[in-house]
């Protein structure tokens, strides 16, 4: 393997055993007096390079003593953050920060990258355990951890293998779950009695997500069609100083919003297939010209807003839910024998099962509820919509919405 000559103290780039490029770089000193060297690999010589001049240039502003190979886990969490907002949704920051702070940095944080152990990272799970979490946040939890240490290996600091490659707290069965035809006709009856009748028929039959209801607006509703168009979901997004408007909002390079008011955004779906037209089943229709009567009106043109006109939160939207669960009197039973009421995105759940149980194959079903695995779901809409409406309004006659 022949390396690259470069000026003592620079580093050096040469290609290894695996037809990799490298770049090395010596890093101060290790605790046992012996020198510390950093490696990082690329494609490319070119890539190598690059890889080569940012820790030059990193070294230059850090220094090359132990703090850069000692840094904590929290301090290259915070660098973490700071960097994630730039990438990733403003949801997913918002849940990446929370794993963060409330577990990742109370349980870790004082712990050095180069220090860390499987039982560190077996540590933290157990404490979520014995917090009483859920199975799915602590695998979020873990995710995050994951993807945390990933990144700092990038970025040239040491994780062992070991601590990176533990395993995670397991898998486990959704928590959600469908409801039958007959519970779907029990909250549907109570919904019915409701002026926003429409809202709680678009979720359990049309299977739109709370966020696309909720950021729903007159002017994405053709009745004379009888379609709506699902181009934007309401969000409310985290301000860049937590609760100082003045701030600004955290939103990574290029996303697409529309503020409203206050933290209330309209954003574009995560995937382009969530972006779709769907037919309306007739009984929607006529629930939708009423409710355009007598709706609040609302200076963002929402289709659901609150009494006052404005956007209705998340937390609203799923009082309103439970409030009906609660007059159907309808629960569901978990694997442990446990009962509890159905989640307001298990609506969406019970129209894709719907749909399924109507015997509509999983193209058609993938399209209407805009999941990204179809790949030709804009011109599967536009050139095979009867067969969609035709889908829909069997499962609204399964339910008792008929013409």
């Amino acid at each position: 393997m022949a390396h690259k000559q470069r000026s003592k103290g620079t580093g050096s780039i040469y290609k290894n055993s695996r037809d990799q490029w490298v770049a090395a770089i010596e890093a101060g000193w290790t605790a046992k007096g012996t020198r510390r060297r950093i490696t990082f690999k690329a494609k490319t010589e070119a890539g190598a390079r690059k890889r080569l001049a940012e820790a030059q240039q990193r070294f230059a502003s850090e220094g090359m003593a132990a703090t850069f190979a000692t840094i904590t886990v929290k301090r290259w969490a915070d660098i973490w953050l700071e960097h994630r907002q730039q990438v990733v949704r403003p949801g997913t920051y918002v849940s990446d920060r929370s794993a963060v702070s409330r577990w990742i940095i109370p349980t870790l944080g004082n712990l050095c990258l180069n220090a860390l152990m499987p039982s560190d990272i077996r540590r933290l799970t157990a404490a979520q355990q014995e917090a009483g979490l859920a199975l799915s946040t602590m695998q979020r939890t873990h995710a995050v951890l994951g993807k945390l240490l990933a990144d700092a290996v990038a970025e040239g600091y040491q994780v062992s293998s070991r601590a990176r490659e533990t395993s995670g707290p397991g898998t486990g069965a959704s928590p959600r779950q469908a409801l039958s035809a007959t519970d779907a006709i029990q909250i549907l009856t109570a919904a019915t009695t409701r002026p926003d009748a429409s809202r709680w028929v678009a979720a359990l039959v049309e299977g739109l997500r709370p966020a696309e209801a909720l950021g729903l607006t007159w002017d994405m509703v053709d009745l004379d069609a009888a379609t709506i168009t699902l181009a934007w979901q309401l969000k409310a997004l985290p301000y860049m100083e937590r609760r100082n408007p003045s701030s600004g909002f955290r939103t990574p390079r290029g996303f697409e919003s529309r503020h409203l008011t206050g933290a209330y955004h309209l954003v574009r779906p995560k995937t382009q297939a969530g972006i779709r037209v769907i037919p309306v089943i007739p009984w929607l229709v006529q629930a939708l010209a009423t409710w355009r009567e007598m709706s609040p009106e609302s200076p963002f043109n929402l289709v659901w807003p609150r009494e006052d006109g404005s956007p209705r939160s998340a937390e609203f939207d799923r009082a309103q839910w439970y409030d009906i669960v609660s007059q159907s009197g309808v629960l569901v039973t978990l694997p442990d024998g446990r009962m509890r009421p159905p989640l307001l995105y298990e609506a969406r759940h019970t129209a894709a099962t719907l749909l399924l149980s109507g015997g509509v194959d999983d193209t058609t079903i993938r399209a209407v509820l805009g999941h990204s695995s179809v790949l030709s779901t804009k011109a599967y809409l536009h050139t095979d919509r009867s067969r969609t409406r035709a889908a829909l309004v069997a499962s609204a006659e399964m339910v008792g919405l008929g013409r």
